[in-house]
């Protein structure tokens, strides 16, 4: 099984498309959406998690594309600093994912990377630049 993380930009007339079931029936893949902004009438934006067939990704993928969506590849990635982290927690109640947490018993932050969309909300928020985006 293969993994990629794709960001989708499409155009406010394919809003109402059943885009992630024809993922899942048409390509038989898993669909995680990791972060999503869809208004009726505006350009829409998902960051998807795509699971399955390396084969079926790509064909989904040109799915994707014969419908007129931009799609792009996740290319940044975000690292956590653990030497730099004081572990203050002011990054924990900002990540929509929850890949940056922390155990209220020990108070110790831990990242989880696969958790991790990239949404760099955590690297504006860090008083100790313990956050950084690699491309």
């Amino acid at each position: 099984m293969a993994t990629t993380k794709v960001v989708l930009r499409f155009p406010p007339d394919l809003a109402n498309e059943p885009i992630t079931y024809n993922l899942i029936k048409g390509y038989d893949l898993m669909v995680n959406i990791l972060r999503g902004h869809i208004t009726p009438k505006e350009e829409g934006m998902l960051v998807l998690e795509l699971t399955g067939k390396k084969k079926q990704i790509e064909r989904g993928l040109e799915y994707l594309a014969e419908l007129g969506l931009e799609t792009q590849r996740l290319s940044k990635d975000v690292r956590w600093l653990k030497d730099q982290c004081t572990h203050c927690t002011v990054c924990t109640s900002l990540c929509p994912t929850h890949a940056l947490s922390v155990d209220r018993d020990s108070m110790l932050v831990s990242f989880e990377k696969d958790r991790c969309i990239a949404c760099e909300m955590c690297i504006t928020v860090c008083p100790y630049n313990a956050m950084e985006v690699q491309f």
